[in-house]
């Protein structure tokens, strides 16, 4: 009964963790992008137009999407390759409020301002999770081992990386293409849940919902993506009553944790877990408070 009562939530909240993975991946090799947010909008007007126009099953329609977005991303990664930092940040959300502008005016094959309704295909829970399961598992491989250490590199010093024979370009470009392709993954899974897709359903206000989500559960590994997801999914239920006041509740939640754990709240449970298991090791049984996260050196944004 509880799975049935709030079965939509755990869709938003799968939806919701692959909006956040599209903003982390390519911020771990350094790239400070929002590729994934316009390409949320490319897999879920692509997956639509597929399924309402040309009647497409759920799974090719996605597919399709996260083809188109993942050519798209490639292409504006050569295209800024030049760019880093806030400037590529900034670009980025120019292409997010182009593609809003295209679909806004797109006629009939959008549906303009009202976008497209009737997105009627199948696409069952198992599906979605055994979709997402395979993301997070390709995710947290490449927080494992050689890759790891190469995505590392690449971000906190390129031109160390380069001189030990990484390619730069080739990580950082392969990051974009991928944060592409699962941010038009969770667009099109998006559309196919709501049966309708329309120029409001992405846009800034949805880059700020995944810069939020992993700036509060953790920007280095997909397990701070899913708690961010878990929070921001689940937290606007429990502060129904609250009213227009879960804003404030909002704000102070993302300043706490930006102050007290600049890693998210995963980097505050390792860094406590590692500092319990030290004093342990040295005989220390007296409690003490949780260590408060030593703030990580800035990253120096090397180009894309």
């Amino acid at each position: 009964m509880w799975y049935d009562a709030n079965v939509v939530l755990l869709q938003s909240t799968l939806v919701n963790l692959l909006l956040a993975l599209s903003l982390q991946i390519p911020l771990r090799s350094g790239v400070f992008s929002f590729v994934g947010i316009g390409s949320y909008g490319v897999g879920a007007y692509t997956t639509a137009i597929g399924i309402a126009r040309y009647g497409h099953g759920a799974l090719p329609a996605i597919a399709e999407g996260m083809l188109a977005a993942g050519g798209l991303g490639l292409a504006l990664a050569l295209l800024l390759q030049r760019l880093s930092g806030l400037y590529m940040a900034m670009a980025s959300i120019a292409y997010v409020g182009i593609l809003t502008v295209l679909a806004q005016n797109g006629g009939t094959l959008t549906g303009g301002a009202e976008g497209l309704y009737g997105v009627v295909a199948d696409l069952g829970m198992a599906e979605i999770v055994s979709i997402v399961v395979i993301v997070v598992a390709l995710a947290a491989l490449s927080e494992r081992g050689r890759l790891k250490r190469h995505i590392e590199a690449v971000r906190d010093d390129p031109e160390l990386a380069s001189a030990m024979g990484i390619n730069v370009r080739r990580v950082r470009f392969v990051s974009t293409v991928a944060a592409s392709m699962v941010g038009a993954l969770a667009g099109g899974i998006n559309a196919v849940l709501l049966t309708s897709v329309s120029p409001a359903d992405f846009g800034f206000h949805l880059s700020i919902l995944a810069l939020t989500m992993i700036v509060v559960g953790g920007a280095q590994s997909w397990l701070g993506a899913l708690v961010g997801a878990v929070i921001f999914t689940w937290l606007p239920i429990a502060l129904q009553s609250v009213g227009d006041g879960k804003t404030i509740v909002y704000g102070a939640l993302v300043a706490v944790v930006a102050v007290l754990a600049p890693r998210g709240l995963v980097g505050l449970a390792i860094a406590t877990h590692r500092s319990v298991r030290s004093r342990l090791r040295n005989g220390t049984t007296a409690p003490s408070s949780p260590a408060r996260e030593v703030p990580p050196a800035p990253i120096e944004i090397g180009r894309l």
